[in-house]
C-alpha cells in the first residue's frame, strides 16, 4: 500500500513512498491538506463550496470531479476513497501529516521535538485563490500551530536554561525573538543566556537592536531589567512567578496556574486578552495579583484562542468559556471557588455560576456587563456599529499599546506601561484571531441567566470607565439577587490601574463574609 505524506509548514507538498508528486494545481494541493487535516470523509458538497464560491452549484460539482480526475493521475491510485457523496484520503493507506505529528510531539511534552517539525507557518504564503473560506480556515489553523510552537520554543528554554545548555537556549530564543521582535521577554530570554555561554559582544549586540526595534516601533526605551542583564553576569535569574501548567480536554489545551494559600480559592478571568505569564512583569498587575493570593489560592487561566492556551478555529462562544472554567477547576482541584470576572470576562463567569452553584463560593465582577452591545432595553454599552469602528480602530492599531488610554487613562501616558501593553497584545492574540473573538463578545448576552445566579454577587465599577459604563455595572447590581454593589472613583477600567486599595478592600470585606472564609 502507498505511503503518503503532507507537508503543511511553509508550501505545502505531497509525497508518495518519500518521492514527489509534482502537483502543481494549487486547488488540488489545498484540498489535499483540507482533507488531511480533515481526518475524515468531507461532503463533496462542502468541498465544492469551499473551492468555487461564485459557481453555481452544478458547474462546481463538475469542477470538483476534474479535479479529482487530475489529482489521482498525480498521485496514483490508492490515494483517495471517492463516493457519490464524500471524499476523504484513502483510509487504507499510511498517511502522515507534519502538523499533526507536531501537535502529538507537544502533547507529549516532547517540546524540543515539536520546535524541530515546526519548518514553518502553516501554509506560509500558499493560496488556492478565490477561496475565502479556505483562506480563512488556513488562517485560523495558522494562529493555533503558531501559538503552540511560541508554548514550545518558550518551554526548551526554560529547560535549557535550567540545565545550562546555553547553546540550545541560545538558538530556541532566537527564534522566540524571530516570532516576536519587539518583546523584551523574549529579547531578556536571548541576551541572558547568551551572557551566561560567554558571549557578551553578542548579548550586546541583540540589546543595542533591542534598543533601536523599541525606539523606532514604539517610542521607548527598554525596561531598567533589560539594561541590568549585562551587569548581572553569572547571577542573573528569573523573578519568581508561579509555573505554568497545562490541562488538555477535547483537544484543547489550557495553560493555567496557581498561586499562594488560603481557605478559598479564588479564579481570575481577564478581559478579551491574557497571558498568564505576561501579566506578572507589570508591576501594577504583580502587587494586585500578589494581593489577592494573599487573600486565597489565586487560580489564572487563559481561555481558548488566546495567550499560551491553543489557538483554535473559530471564536470560543460562552458555552466554550465557561467550559474552561470547569475544566481548570478540576485540574486544580478546586471543589467551591469565587469567580471574579473583569470585563468580557464577567458574562462567562455569570454562565458558570448559574450552571454550577455548588461550585461557586462566590462572584465578583470588576467592570463588566451583561451584554455586549446596545439595544432598545439595553443602553448600556455601544451600539453595534459604534462597536464596529472601535473593533476596526483596535485591529488596525494591533502591535502597538492599542486602546491604552480608554482601558487606563492613568497609564497612557507611562512609556513602560505603554510597551508591556503592546507586548502583551502580540503574544495574547493576532489581530485577525482577536476580531472574531470580540465579534463574538459583541453578541454576547446573558440577562437572561442573571436572576439564576445565587452566590453571594459582589460588582465593583469606577465612575468615570469609559470602556465599560458605570451604568452596565448597576444593572448587574440590580439584577442578580441580593447583590452587592460598590461604586469606586476613577476613570482606569483595568483592575490594577489607578488605585487599588479601595478595589482590595471591597474585595478583602466581601470574602471575610462568605461562609468558610475563616
Amino acid at each position: 500500500m502507498p505511503r503518503f505524506s503532507v507537508r503543511t509548514f511553509g508550501f505545502p507538498e505531497i509525497r508518495r513512498d518519500d518521492a514527489p508528486c509534482p502537483l502543481s494545481l494549487r486547488k488540488g494541493l489545498a484540498l489535499l491538506v483540507y482533507l488531511a487535516e480533515a481526518r475524515t470523509a468531507v461532503a463533496r458538497d462542502i468541498v465544492a463550496t469551499m473551492f468555487w464560491p461564485d459557481s453555481p452549484e452544478d458547474v462546481a460539482r463538475a469542477r470538483l470531479r476534474r479535479l479529482l480526475h487530475r489529482i489521482q493521475i498525480v498521485l496514483g491510485d490508492g490515494c483517495l476513497a471517492v463516493d457519490r457523496t464524500t471524499i476523504r484520503w484513502a483510509p487504507t493507506g499510511e498517511l502522515e501529516v507534519d502538523c499533526q505529528a507536531f501537535e502529538a510531539a507537544c502533547d507529549r511534552g516532547e517540546f524540543a521535538r515539536a520546535c524541530s517539525l515546526y519548518n514553518g507557518d502553516f501554509l506560509d504564503g500558499f493560496t488556492p485563490g478565490d477561496c475565502p473560506n479556505f483562506d480563512e480556515w488556513a488562517f485560523f489553523r495558522r494562529e493555533a500551530l503558531r501559538g503552540r510552537v511560541v508554548q514550545a520554543l518558550e518551554r526548551v528554554v526554560q529547560d535549557a536554561s535550567a540545565a545550562a545548555d546555553h547553546a540550545t537556549a541560545i538558538s530556541h530564543a532566537r527564534r522566540l525573538v524571530a516570532l516576536d521582535p519587539l518583546s523584551e521577554v523574549y529579547g531578556r530570554a536571548l541576551i541572558r543566556s547568551l551572557v551566561l555561554s560567554g558571549d557578551r559582544a553578542g548579548a550586546e549586540r541583540h540589546l543595542a537592536a533591542l534598543t533601536q526595534s523599541l525606539r523606532d516601533e514604539l517610542g521607548v526605551a527598554p525596561e531598567a531589567d533589560t539594561l541590568a542583564l549585562l551587569g548581572q553576569g553569572a547571577a542573573i535569574q528569573e523573578e519568581t512567578t508561579p509555573p505554568t501548567r497545562y490541562v488538555g480536554k477535547d483537544g484543547i489545551h489550557l495553560a493555567y496556574q496557581t498561586y499562594g494559600r488560603g481557605p478559598l480559592d479564588i479564579l481570575l478571568l481577564p478581559g478579551f486578552v491574557s497571558h498568564v505569564e505576561r501579566i506578572w512583569e507589570e508591576p501594577r498587575c504583580r502587587a494586585l495579583l500578589s494581593s489577592l493570593a494573599s487573600m486565597g489560592r489565586l487560580i489564572l487561566l487563559d481561555r481558548r484562542g488566546v495567550g499560551l492556551s491553543d489557538r483554535v478555529g473559530s471564536s470560543p462562544d460562552l458555552e466554550a468559556t465557561a467550559q474552561d472554567i470547569a475544566t481548570v477547576l478540576d485540574a486544580a482541584g478546586s471543589r467551591r471557588t469565587v469567580l471574579l470576572g473583569a470585563s468580557e470576562g464577567g458574562p462567562a463567569c455569570i454562565a458558570f455560576a448559574a450552571a454550577h452553584p455548588r461550585r461557586v463560593a462566590g462572584l465578583i465582577l470588576f467592570a463588566s456587563l451583561a451584554k455586549g452591545s446596545a439595544t432598545a432595553d439595553y443602553p448600556h454599552a455601544l451600539q453595534a456599529s459604534q462597536y464596529g469602528l472601535w473593533l476596526q480602530q483596535l485591529v488596525a492599531e494591533w502591535g502597538g499599546p492599542a486602546g491604552i488610554e480608554t482601558f487606563a487613562p492613568s497609564l497612557a501616558g507611562d512609556p513602560q506601561a505603554r510597551a508591556w501593553w503592546a507586548g502583551l497584545l502580540r503574544a495574547a492574540s493576532s489581530p485577525g484571531a482577536i476580531k472574531g473573538l470580540l465579534e463574538a463578545l459583541r453578541d454576547t448576552d446573558v440577562r437572561h441567566l442573571l436572576a439564576q445566579v445565587s452566590a453571594p454577587t459582589l460588582v465593583l465599577h469606577r465612575r468615570k470607565d469609559r470602556a465599560v459604563l458605570i451604568g452596565a455595572g448597576r444593572h448587574l447590581a440590580s439584577h442578580i439577587p441580593g447583590a452587592t454593589f460598590v461604586a469606586l472613583d476613577g476613570a482606569d477600567h483595568w483592575i490594577f490601574a489607578g488605585d487599588q486599595q479601595p478595589v482590595l478592600a471591597a474585595i478583602a470585606s466581601f470574602l471575610d463574609r462568605l461562609p468558610g472564609s475563616a
